[in-house]
């Protein structure tokens, strides 16, 4: 084997592995993995100057059956590993959307000073200043039931004035507010928040479904690619008893030709020959350690698993039994559990709640506030002689007496009030409802065309399985030709009735036709792993359904509802 063709066969190698996963991006992982390419460059190197089988990789055997190959790829298979992610992921976006709903504690602390010129002899200074102490607490909550907000307030403040009319100096001022805004219309079924809450759900489900065909495509995958390095091994079998076959014929021709009974060009065609067995040889050793490779690369967990380093033997055979198939009954299954319909019915679920948000979207914004507050005063108050007069008396007075006073709500607020609005004419609303109703109809077109889609591929792969069948029982009779017909070629070459051309060539033959009986053989396996398949999972697994999201425009967003002035204006807000 000569180096070029030494290097194509280690690119077919590295292109059956398919992508690094990223946890083998470190250097330690990346230099590991070169150093285990530059020795299978060097022992491919070797392998071509030998008949014998070279272990496609330094290490033990390791004896791996079909169900043990099938476990690993569920623990180990990084494609499963990166997929089971995914659902986790949706867990703190729905966490996000639930804290939007749960209260909110805002406080205020400050102290504001401020020094104004009087325009006026009733504002009781030339120069008035103002020194203003503010304490302030509450809690607001959005209310995932009817959509509407409540907030609890608690407000103070201490003004102290060089006001000469003033009765209170410093001033206590106290006061707490209840506000509730309530949707009647527009965003009391459901809101942007809420439609958003139940989608992401939705999709939460299409991960973990997403996850499911995952699993059942990877599976499939080690199946196929366990059966494929079980026909890599028994071709390279065929190719040596096949050389084997060929190497007796080359020393009993020399032998023929010693004792005058044959001529020498007939040596000279079987080495011919001979050589074109070993070349046989060397290309299917190439194809073993491809395969090996392929099954590696969804049995481990990166290039520092133990597997990876070592040389894997698969035990089982393919055994050859018919099987049944219900058609019918596959397509019925099919149309009940293929993950990429389930996930398109998923989808079809969210695109209702996009919908019924943006119908909602088009109602009258009618909002209903109610207020209801108390105020208390406290501070020193001052009693004078007429309006600016000296003061005669003063009244102590403090904290306690402004809470007093508004515990026994002597000074109660109230608010009710509707608030109503509408664009007149076409809105926003209108057109992102009637775009999304045209997605919906196309929606449901994708999701039929997908229903006939699989009902066309189970079919299909039933079809394979029965053709897979007829092949090989066509291979087998070729081979148990094959194989008389060179018994019988060398029969009569022994006794001079046959030419060392035809042997040669029922050799041949017969190698021919056990490599297509094994591949007959292994592809109608596979063949009945893809029928399994196909009525679970889409040949790419973790893949959508097909069917488009109905986009929520900006119809989508939440309402924003203000609270300010619900507390009727009252003093020390």
């Amino acid at each position: 084997m000569n180096r070029t063709t030494l290097c194509f066969v280690l690119v077919v190698s590295a292109a059956a592995l398919g992508p690094l996963p990223a946890l083998a991006q470190d250097a330690e992982r990346v230099d590991g993995l070169a150093r285990d390419a530059a020795a299978r460059f060097e022992r491919a190197l070797a392998g071509g100057q030998t008949t014998r089988t070279v272990p496609p990789v330094a290490g033990a055997t390791t004896d791996l059956t079909l169900d043990e190959a099938t476990a690993r790829a569920l623990e180990r298979n990084l494609d499963i590993a990166v997929e089971r992610l995914n659902p986790q992921t949706f867990d703190f976006s729905i966490a996000s959307l639930d804290a939007s709903y749960r209260p909110t504690f805002s406080s205020q602390f400050g102290l504001r000073n401020a020094t104004t010129f009087s325009r006026s002899q009733t504002a009781g200074a030339v120069v008035l200043e103002t020194a203003t102490l503010t304490g302030n607490s509450g809690l607001s909550q959005n209310l995932k039931w009817g959509g509407g907000q409540l907030s609890v307030t608690f407000n103070n403040n201490r003004l102290k004035q060089s006001d000469a009319f003033a009765l209170r100096n410093p001033t206590l001022n106290t006061s707490f507010s209840a506000v509730m805004v309530q949707p009647l219309l527009r965003g009391f079924r459901i809101d942007g928040t809420r439609s958003q809450l139940v989608i992401t759900h939705l999709n939460q489900e299409i991960s973990e479904i997403a996850l499911k065909g995952t699993i059942v495509a990877t599976l499939a995958g080690v199946r196929n690619a366990y059966w494929d390095l079980v026909y890599a091994v028994q071709a390279v079998d065929v190719a040596q008893r096949s050389l084997a076959l060929a190497t007796k014929l080359v020393d009993d021709n020399r032998a023929r030709v010693e004792v005058g009974t044959l001529a020498p060009i007939d040596v000279v065609q079987a080495q011919s020959e001979e050589a074109l067995r070993r070349q046989a040889l060397v290309q299917a050793e190439a194809t073993h350690q491809t395969a090996e490779l392929a099954l590696k690369r969804l049995l481990v967990s990166g290039t520092d698993d133990p597997l990876w380093s070592a040389s894997i033997n698969p035990v089982d055979r393919p055994i050859f039994s018919t099987e049944s198939l219900d058609v019918e009954g596959a397509v019925r299954r099919a149309l009940q559990q293929r993950t990429d319909l389930q996930q398109s019915l998923r989808q079809l679920e969210s695109n209702d709640v996009s919908i019924r948000n943006l119908s909602d979207q088009r109602l009258p914004a009618l909002d209903l506030t109610a207020s209801y507050g108390a105020s208390g005063i406290g501070g020193p108050q001052f009693v004078r002689q007429g309006l600016g007069g000296l003061i005669t008396d003063t009244i102590p007075s403090g904290w306690g007496d402004a809470l007093g006073t508004l515990a026994h709500l002597t000074a109660p607020q109230w608010n009710l009030a509707l608030n109503l609005s509408y664009p007149i004419g076409a809105s926003t609303a209108d057109a992102n409802l009637a775009r999304a109703r045209v997605q919906k109809q196309q929606t449901l077109a994708q999701s039929r065309k997908l229903e006939l889609q699989i009902a066309t591929e189970v079919t299909n792969s039933a079809l394979q399985v029965q053709n897979s069948l007829t092949a090989y029982q066509a291979a087998l009779a070729s081979r148990e030709l094959a194989q008389q017909r060179l018994d019988a070629e060398t029969s009569k070459f022994e006794v001079g009735m046959s030419t060392n051309f035809f042997v040669v060539q029922a050799q041949r033959d017969l190698a021919d036709a056990q490599n297509a009986e094994l591949r007959a053989l292994l592809n109608y396996r596979k063949a009945l792993v893809d029928f399994q398949r196909v009525q679970e999972a889409p040949a790419g697994g973790g893949s959508g359904g097909g069917v488009t999201a109905v986009s929520g425009g900006t119809g989508g967003a939440t309402t924003t509802r203000s609270t300010a002035g619900g507390g009727g204006g009252f003093g020390g807000f």
